[in-house]
């Protein structure tokens, strides 16, 4: 049986008290909520129905078809590694535990690990929440700067007795001692569920690396350049793309990577290291975070063109890209029931949001920190009321296509 999507009773009435809205806006204008206009599904086919939402960050995910069954979704499913992300900072029972017919919000952890680098030495940059509303037909992305000053909560295991810190310092506490990976997230989440009162259902940690691969498979992705900016890490040497360690090492004249102002098709190599860059950027990692929420939103978009899942070679290859790049944590609910609950949405589903109006926002201490809208948005997540708190504040959406 399909897994029931709403936790309470929904009027049918679109203006009743803590109502979802049907329609909210996906298209930001400069200080507008753009179009109001009824939002059409289109239909997918139904045995190849995969979206992957939170890839980029995200993970793979749902819907590989009401037909193929859970069984089906079980089995593309199974070389992706699982952990325990969450800890305790995972829902009550009075916040609905393990049930999933309700709002479902993830922890997103982005890492940048190297092969030379140790599991326990690794800070996560990239950190966003994915909020789903009760009625499971939309997901908004809200990241979190990599430099808010947060309480980070004592940690034995990592040596560490609490106190302030940078929030990306919490992964890499976690980690300490061999905490890995699961001590880092689960560090984080409990750092951030102190902050903001979101509690979570579930998490994801993506190897930035590991993405190259899933757009590989994906061909290409639509990605627009806001700001011309020079590559901090990459080089042309003889035309071909390079790290510029890598570079160097050749002896070679080089010839700096330029990301230019425009739209574009992205191979996965540019995609990646265009998400990467915020020196030189006017709002620095402010418009990386939209950035790199705009490469999760278009891999989304393209998973779910016509005809790219309805190969299943190409279907095979884009989870096994997925499974090497990924470690998730479902909570006390099988991935195939988690994937299945969320099996209506797709990439054009994806709302990305941003903190501090797009820039930086800066304290007493003169450190970064959330301000009081941000804050008012998280309220919003708690609440399940999102959809309502953007359309009363639609300075919150970001300005990425």
């Amino acid at each position: 049986m399909p897994v029931q999507t709403s936790r309470r009773p929904q009027s049918p009435d679109p203006g009743a008290p803590g109502r979802v809205p049907p329609v909210i806006p996906t298209q930001p204008g400069p200080g507008g909520a753009g179009g109001g206009r009824k939002r059409t599904r289109r239909k997918d086919p139904l045995w190849a129905k995969l979206t992957v939402i939170f890839g980029a960050v995200l993970m793979m995910t749902s819907g590989l078809a009401i037909v193929g069954s859970k069984a089906v979704i079980g089995q593309a499913t199974s070389n992706i590694k699982q952990g325990n992300l969450i800890g305790d900072a995972g829902k009550s029972d009075a916040e609905g535990g393990s049930s999933l017919e309700g709002p479902i919000d993830m922890l997103l952890l982005g890492v940048d690990a190297r092969a030379s680098w140790e599991a326990d030495d690794v800070r996560s940059d990239s950190i966003i929440i994915l909020h789903i509303p009760a009625s499971h037909d939309q997901a908004y992305l809200i990241s979190i700067p990599r430099d808010t000053e947060a309480h980070i909560p004592s940690w034995p295991k990592g040596d560490w007795n609490g106190g302030v810190e940078k929030i990306n310092a919490a992964f890499q506490i976690g980690a300490r001692n061999k905490g890995g990976w699961e001590g880092g997230a689960q560090l984080m989440a409990k750092t951030i569920k102190t902050m903001t009162g979101v509690s979570f259902d579930g998490a994801a940690i993506i190897n930035f690396g590991g993405f190259k691969k899933i757009i590989d498979q994906l061909g290409t992705v639509h990605i627009c350049v806001n700001h011309k900016v020079t590559s901090k890490h990459m080089s042309y040497v003889d035309g071909k793309p390079m790290w510029n360690a890598d570079a160097k090492k050749t002896g070679k004249p080089r010839t700096p990577v330029v990301h230019k102002k425009g739209c574009r098709e992205m191979k996965g190599w540019e995609a990646l290291d265009f998400a990467r860059q915020r020196y030189g950027l006017p709002n620095s990692d402010y418009d990386r975070q939209q950035n790199q929420q705009q490469l999760i939103k278009a891999m989304a978009k393209k998973a779910t063109e016509k005809g790219m899942l309805t190969n299943p070679l190409k279907l095979n290859a884009m989870m096994k890209a997925a499974g090497e790049s990924l470690m998730l944590d479902t909570g006390k609910v099988p991935m195939e029931d988690f994937i299945y609950t969320l099996k209506g949405l797709n990439g054009n589903d994806l709302v990305t949001l941003r903190t501090n109006g797009g820039t930086y926002a800066t304290n007493a201490s003169g450190r970064e920190a959330l301000n009081e809208l941000s804050m008012e948005m998280f309220r919003a997540v708690k609440q399940d009321k999102l959809a309502d708190f953007v359309v009363a504040n639609p300075s919150v959406l970001s300005t990425r296509k």
